[in-house]
């Protein structure tokens, strides 16, 4: 298994949920893994050596500058350079509802997570992915995680996160172009609804849990290792012609004017 071999990858928000999932998914295809996270790592980092990869954690708030650029640094002089970046961390909130109910601080928090950490990690990063690339000859990689959302308005309410994902939509494909003939790709993840403690808490009850899957053509949530799998194409070498694009993984919910009985 080696579709990362040789790769440097930083993956934010990766000691939990999807991104720990992506985090394992790279490791045993080959990459070297910096999990960059504001809670604690160790656990995923043993999970991966348990399997034969290789991997570090540094703490990272990607709100904040100075944490995020050294979160880039270390994944450079722990492992001679960088890849490829996964921008994986981000929050919906259970309290972001409508432009008339959402609280601005709910909205800032929001913005601040989803958007403005994921325009820190490409700053920081892509100087780094250039010089990677310089060597090896090959584009660097970012995948920023957007949502399905972006591309249709959400199923119910939530006006910050969907806002939110629509600006990393559209910040993607300005990096994409900015940096097309620069060395570095750039392509938006955006999943549907995965089954996660993220996407739990928005389904207390059998009621809530059907009037989503009624939305869903394929009749089910996705699983995690699902999204990995599209997170890894993208850093990978086989999507090496593929830049300012976004690749929807929902079970054919934007594609669904009506679902199938």
């Amino acid at each position: 298994m080696s579709r990362l071999s040789g790769k440097v990858a930083l993956i934010t928000g990766a000691s939990s949920g999807l991104g720990r999932v992506g985090a394992e998914r790279f490791a045993a295809e080959g990459a070297k893994v910096v999990i960059a996270d504001i809670t604690d790592g160790d656990d995923a980092v043993e999970a991966i050596a348990a399997a034969g990869g290789e991997a570090s954690f540094v703490r990272c708030d990607v709100t904040d500058e100075a944490s995020v650029e050294n979160a880039v640094n270390f994944a450079v002089e722990t492992y001679g350079g960088l890849h490829a970046l996964y921008n994986n961390a981000g929050v919906m909130l259970g309290d972001d509802d409508s432009p008339v109910t959402t609280s601005v601080a709910t909205y800032q928090k929001t913005m601040d997570i989803n958007v403005l950490g994921t325009l820190l990690g490409c700053k920081y990063a892509i100087p780094a992915l250039q010089a990677s690339a310089k060597e090896s000859g090959e584009a660097g990689s970012i995948v920023n995680v957007a949502s399905f959302v972006a591309h249709m308005g959400a199923a119910t309410p939530q006006i910050a996160y969907t806002a939110s994902k629509g600006a990393v939509l559209a910040m993607t494909r300005e990096i994409a172009v900015i940096y097309a003939r620069q060395g570095v790709r750039a392509n938006a993840l955006c999943p549907g609804p995965i089954m996660t403690p993220l996407l739990a808490k928005f389904l207390s009850d059998d009621a809530k849990r059907n009037r989503r899957l009624v939305h869903i053509p394929m009749g089910r949530f996705g699983e995690p290792i699902e999204i990995a799998n599209g997170a890894l194409f993208l850093a990978s070498n086989e999507s090496s012609w593929m830049t300012g694009q976004s690749l929807i993984i929902d079970g054919g919910i934007t594609a669904a004017y009506v679902t199938p009985e």
